[in-house]
């Protein structure tokens, strides 16, 4: 199978290069990355040395006419201009950034700030959330994979929302990221010097994750869901860290909860709930798992939800691996243990 990518010098892009080049039905056939073209992949990322001959390339449209699958690993509001094109000339496509998160073209338009050029392509794409979506991403040509915040967010919340375990307002959820999240090309605010001995939060109360995470959950529940995200920076490269708040509805027990991990994760092969325990950032960094535990506050009859992922893996390259594993009729765990 014959794989592009667009935008592969940024972090996003590079990781699926890492996870692609293990797999030996795939050939990674072209890698686009304008201001590095010309640079062979090594040059930009030492750490490819001796592993692929790769060389960034200007795009071009007729440079991708062979291949079955196109990553776009693009910031958002680049995509947009792309995807249509790619989807005219019959490629399946799984966008990395979030310009087709979003079905209603006004959350896009308040949370982006711009309007949206591929508005009628919003209700054509397929939210890549294998867990919970996994019989419409079979079948897509546009797919669009979740946030880093979104991801660990909307896993840990799906299965106590499912079973209306928890109220459906007033839910708190605070991440904590690494830098990388950032990108390649970010401020110098959001740099490690910058963050580096310090903990910031920032877009409080209007990170486009926000609409994401309310939008997936209202459509896994059913119901109206009214919550409140508060992204940080803390100084370690690459890792998130989600820490939720929910009032548990009277006379649910914490059978309760467990059993509705249970009952949705059991057969998900990336998700390892752990119970009671604690979860950490360093024992899913480099993988693609997500790891959920959970605490009641029996005082305050609270549900404290707790998940962590690597923003890199899980959060962006491995769930979009993921994702062309299921598209593809493939194993959905291939290349990803």
């Amino acid at each position: 199978m014959r794989v592009s990518i667009i935008g592969a010098s940024g972090y996003s892009g590079a990781e699926l290069v890492r996870l692609l080049l293990g797999r030996q039905k795939i050939e990674i056939e072209k890698v686009f990355a304008n201001n590095s073209a010309g640079k062979k992949i090594e040059d930009v990322y030492p750490f490819f040395r001796g592993r692929t001959n790769l060389v960034f390339d200007q795009y071009a449209s007729e440079k991708i006419q062979t291949s079955d699958v196109v990553f776009v690993a693009l910031p958002s509001g680049e995509a947009m201009h792309i995807v249509p094109e790619l989807l005219n000339a019959g490629k399946r496509v799984i966008d990395l950034g979030g310009d087709f998160r979003l079905r209603d073209v006004s959350l896009y338009t308040r949370y982006y700030k711009r309007d949206h050029t591929a508005a009628g392509l919003l209700s054509k794409a397929v939210y890549g959330l294998p867990e919970w979506n996994k019989p419409a991403i079979a079948s897509a040509q546009l797919l669009s994979n979740p946030g880093c915040y979104a991801t660990s967010a909307i896993l840990a919340l799906a299965p106590v929302v499912k079973e209306h375990l928890v109220e459906e307002h007033g839910i708190a959820v605070s991440s904590l990221s690494g830098v990388s999240g950032a990108g390649r090309s970010s401020t110098v605010d959001l740099s490690f010097s910058e963050v580096n001995e310090s903990v910031k939060a920032y877009k409080v109360g209007v990170h486009q994750h926000t609409p994401e995470i309310q939008s997936a959950l209202e459509t896994i529940s059913k119901k109206k869901i009214l919550l409140t995200f508060v992204p940080h920076l803390i100084p370690i490269t690459r890792g998130i860290y989600t820490t939720i708040y929910t009032q548990l509805k009277n006379a649910v027990t914490k059978e309760n909860v467990i059993a509705s991990f249970d009952k949705y994760y059991s057969n998900a092969p990336f998700v390892r709930f752990i119970g009671e325990a604690v979860p950490e950032i360093k024992h899913v960094n480099g993988t693609n798992f997500c790891d959920i535990g959970f605490k009641i506050d029996s005082e305050n009859n609270m549900l404290i939800l707790m998940s962590v992922i690597d923003n890199l893996v899980k959060g962006a390259a491995g769930q979009a691996i993921q994702n062309m594993n299921i598209m593809f009729g493939m194993n959905e765990t291939e290349g990803l243990l």
